[in-house]
């Protein structure tokens, strides 16, 4: 089996582009929410809170390629651009030759053309219908855009999968290089914030109404927590075989030893315990680690009801009641299809730096929650060689990715 590297990362996330960016923001200690007046425009949403990107600022692309990219498929292919650079290979001839594929996702496409698709089903109009309309709404868009852009000829894998696309990116595009069907991989995830976004949770009770007071939601883990709040933004991982990273004198970020993978095959949208543990023993199983090894926990955490205890219960039967555990969604909400590369990446940077950024607005921890080392307050010093990564989407879908310090 081949290792796997981290070799380059790109994002663009609400807290900024950049690590150099995004680490005093973190230790700022405040979220990127704030109350989206546009969508006052609906009368029956209850939350009116979000996380945007508000300084996303096109690139100045070939028109042929923008036609085919909505919002969503923006941010995911100026994100892998930014990757590529960081990793020393864009315009680089070697990733158009086969080497490198894909592994991409968000939870769907853009919202505008299912607008103007929903507008031509109410009225008959076709206006606003174009050529590229199905290719900026499917479900793939981030995947295919990004393999067009770059011209990659390797294997595209798309990971629609909610809250674990860009997990299941991450973990897919590992097990490609691992098992020597490629050599580069370019992993992630993506999501553009609007309100029919917001709607989906809304109607299942599961947002924030604090829509007075952004700055103290969302509170993952707390006894006061009233539900999430959604977020966007993208981010993208270079994998690249260890031996091919190191003929080329790359960079090394971190290496990935595990992942695990499984669903629930109980219900939709509740939460179970048990298969979110074994989701966590098959990363651990995959990268040979006993429990105590995992210094840190990178936790879901959306600050939902059932969400917050199942997964707190599925840590601590996992990995004991020691493991320090915060939750990156309490700064920039719920990223949906870019949480799992998201959190990756911020998980690999702090783990680099050895400060790891606390749990914002968790002062009272909620009794139901399991008993676990959540990090509080000023964030907290950990030097350790492993951290993981936890996923959980709708469908009982369940990732957990393991990447280990590169000395």
């Amino acid at each position: 089996m081949k290792r796997v590297v981290v070799t380059g990362i790109g994002g663009i996330t609400p807290l900024g582009h950049d690590w150099a960016q995004i680490e005093p923001r973190l230790r700022a200690f405040r979220n990127a929410a704030r109350r989206m007046p546009e969508w006052d425009y609906f009368d029956a949403l209850n939350s009116r809170l979000g996380c945007p990107v508000d300084d996303f600022t096109l690139p100045d692309w070939p028109r042929r390629h923008l036609r085919s990219m909505g919002r969503v498929a923006q941010l995911a292919v100026a994100a892998s651009e930014r990757a590529l650079h960081d990793a020393g290979l864009h315009g680089n001839t070697e990733i158009a030759d086969g080497r490198m594929g894909v592994a991409y996702g968000s939870s769907g496409g853009s919202i505008e053309p299912v607008r103007v698709m929903g507008r031509m089903l109410e009225t008959g109009s076709m206006q606003g219908v174009t050529a590229t309309s199905y290719i900026q709404m499917m479900a793939h868009t981030t995947a295919v855009n990004v393999g067009v852009f770059f011209g990659l000829k390797g294997r595209i894998i798309p990971t629609s999968s909610a809250c674990t696309s860009g997990s299941q990116a991450i973990g897919f595009g590992f097990e490609a290089i691992q098992q020597g069907k490629q050599q580069l991989m370019l992993c992630g995830g993506a999501e553009e914030l609007s309100g029919p976004g917001v709607a989906v949770f809304d109607t299942l009770f599961a947002t924030s109404t604090r829509n007075d007071e952004p700055q103290l939601t969302p509170r993952p883990f707390d006894r006061a927590r009233d539900g999430l709040v959604v977020g966007e933004g993208a981010t993208t991982l270079v994998l690249e075989e260890y031996e091919h990273a190191k003929a080329r004198g790359a960079r090394i970020y971190a290496e990935i030893v595990g992942f695990g993978c499984n669903s629930d095959g109980n219900h939709i949208t509740q939460p179970t315990s048990e298969t979110m543990a074994a989701a966590m023993r098959l990363a651990l199983n995959d990268a040979q680690l006993a429990p105590e090894a995992i210094g840190y926990v990178s936790a879901h955490g959306t600050a939902t009801d059932r969400g917050d205890v199942a997964e707190s219960h599925a840590t601590a039967d996992v990995l004991g009641t020691r493991v320090p555990i915060s939750s990156m969604k309490s700064y920039v909400g719920h990223t949906l299809g870019a949480c799992g590369a998201l959190e990756s990446w911020w998980a690999i940077e702090m783990m680099r730096g050895g400060w790891f950024a606390p749990t914002i607005n968790l002062t009272d921890i909620d009794p139901a929650c399991a008993e676990l080392d959540y990090v509080v307050g000023t964030g907290r010093d950990i030097d350790t060689p492993y951290v993981m990564n936890n996923n959980f989407a709708f469908g009982g879908i369940n990732t957990s990715l393991i990447f280990k310090a590169h000395a």
